[in-house]
């Protein structure tokens, strides 16, 4: 997200991202699969993100009309997506966290991401405008 956004590092780390997603994907929907009772919101969780992922991915590849907000859209809310996923695998392991209620960890990373997408948005469009 921090190098600047042309060929070359910006690139190759946005192709890591996508493979590295891929992999996250289907382990999370192996493991929703095998243990269903406990895990079936993985399943969704993994679905919607990385379907953003992909629009994100996609976008940048193909460079249809208004390409610019797809990607920063699908690539940033697939991260928000992931962020939430751990969150809620994990925040009975994390000091502090663990005290707030359990739906906070399910809209914290979109509350927190949100305006950060939204403005990164106006910024980047603008400059291609």
């Amino acid at each position: 997200m921090t190098a600047r956004k042309r060929r070359g590092r910006h690139t190759f780390c946005g192709e890591l991202y996508h493979g590295s997603y891929v992999i996250v994907f289907v382990s999370s929907i192996a493991m929703a699969v095998l243990h269903w009772e406990e895990s079936a919101y993985l399943f969704y969780i993994a679905l919607f993100s990385y379907g953003l992922a992909f629009i994100g991915y996609l976008a940048a590849k193909k460079r249809w009309i208004n390409w610019l907000s797809f990607h920063l859209s699908g690539m940033a809310g697939s991260y928000i997506g992931i962020i939430t996923a751990v969150l809620v695998v994990n925040v009975s392991k994390i000091p502090v966290l663990n005290a707030l209620p359990e739906l906070w960890y399910w809209f914290l990373p979109t509350i927190i991401g949100t305006p950060l997408i939204m403005m990164s948005g106006r910024r980047y469009t603008a400059k291609v405008r």
